[in-house]
């Protein structure tokens, strides 16, 4: 499969985005398909940006303080659709194309499988 098109954001659209006091703003991951939300992850400017350049999402990881590319070791990749910039710029929303096995690590396609509440079973994907 070809490369996903790069999205091109203007910098006015690029400023409009508020990161927290470690350089970092919440990224939600959905479905394109379903509408699924499928993960939340972090980002940096850095990030959003090779994101958008890229067409497959870029996160930044706060537990190893590194850039990792979504399914660059499990081949689980999320190739963007769409993104957007919610009212007051401090999350982001991805519309993915996910590939692979799904996009949490325990191999579910959602990393938003355990329900509260007694009585309610994990969902099983």
């Amino acid at each position: 499969m070809p490369d996903p098109p790069a999205i091109k954001a203007t910098p006015e659209q690029l400023d409009a985005v508020v990161y927290d006091a470690d350089g970092l703003v919440p990224a939600i991951i959905q479905d394109d398909e379903t509408g699924q939300v499928l993960m939340l992850a972090w980002m940096t400017a850095e990030t959003v940006a090779l994101t958008l350049a890229e067409g497959r999402t870029v996160f930044w990881s706060r537990s190893r303080r590194e850039i990792w590319r979504k399914g660059e070791t499990s081949g689980d990749r999320q190739l963007v659709r769409s993104g957007h910039y919610d009212c007051d710029g401090d999350v982001l929303l991805f519309r993915v194309q996910q590939q692979g096995r799904g996009a949490c690590h325990t191999g579910r396609m959602s990393c938003f499988h355990r329900p509260f509440g007694s009585g309610r079973n994990e969902d099983r994907q």
